[in-house]
């Protein structure tokens, strides 16, 4: 099924005014709904290479797999769909394979990085996501944090050490718990989601979330209305007047119409006639 029309996405990628060079990594395809983003970490230029191995990888292999077609069976073992364990697949195999670069490479030694992805499918999404890289839900004029931060941060707040409150304000925010490429394994957080047209999705690096508050990015949002490449434009320039301390990438996508599969013959001869 192709969601082109159903969807509005842009995507928006800025180096920030501390950082010399950009180590993240953003793409996506309307048309089958994928979207993709990556913020690379360690050593100099090897960042940017773990992302972009990240991000080309998912990309082929989900794109791949939407093509083969859907499936309409939850898998017994883990009651996840076809997407879902498609898009957890492909971020697990980019992890194997930037875990292989960084241990041939010495240029390329610990590097890693974090990610999160959106697959729609069926008026639903499949997300996954390792480290701080973030995906926001607007919906109704609410804005949910759809992902938790694998981060020693969000592991004290769900303990109890923290609150939400204290947590924004800790200047000790990037200590993440997962990340691609570090090991040979590692553990992807896959999520499903129901979409629903006028829903807002925002995928975002840290360097957004650590530099603007969740308010702001509410009222952001809220402001530019269906307006995604100002509503993008804004949260960056947000984050550069808040210190611009890291790379600041976001992908938009707005729900235009709904986008159920088509399951059967009643289903063609609905859409013939309607």
């Amino acid at each position: 099924m192709k969601l082109g029309s159903k969807l509005r996405c842009v995507q928006l990628s800025d180096t920030g005014k501390v950082r010399e060079h950009n180590e993240d990594a953003v793409s996506h395809d309307p048309e089958i709904g994928l979207l993709v983003l990556a913020d690379g970490m360690g050593g100099y230029n090897a960042g940017e290479v773990a992302s972009g191995i990240a991000v080309k990888t998912i990309m082929e292999l989900v794109g791949d797999a939407c093509r083969r077609g859907p499936r309409s069976q939850p898998d017994p073992e883990t009651g996840l769909m076809h997407q879902s364990i498609a898009l957890r697949d492909a971020v697990s195999r980019a992890n194997k394979i930037i875990h292989q670069a960084a241990r041939t490479s010495p240029q390329c030694e610990g590097m890693g990085t974090t990610l999160v992805a959106c697959l729609f499918w069926d008026d639903r999404a499949s997300v996954a996501h390792v480290g701080d890289s973030r995906l926001y839900r607007q919906r109704q004029g609410q804005l949910e944090q759809l992902t938790s931060d694998h981060s020693l941060l969000q592991e004290l707040v769900d303990r109890g050490f923290y609150s939400i409150e204290e947590a924004q304000r800790s200047t000790n925010r990037n200590y993440v718990t997962r990340a691609l490429g570090v090991e040979p394994w590692v553990e992807v957080t896959v999520q499903e989601f129901d979409a629903q047209p006028g829903d807002t999705w925002l995928l975002c690096s840290d360097g957004l979330s650590d530099m603007v508050e969740d308010e702001d990015i509410h009222l952001t949002i809220s402001t530019f209305g269906g307006n995604l490449q100002r509503a993008g434009e804004q949260l960056i320039q947000l984050a550069n007047e808040h210190g611009g301390k890291d790379n600041i990438s976001v992908i938009m996508a707005g729900v235009v119409e709904a986008f159920p599969e088509s399951s059967g013959i009643f289903d063609r001869i609905r859409r013939l006639f309607g």
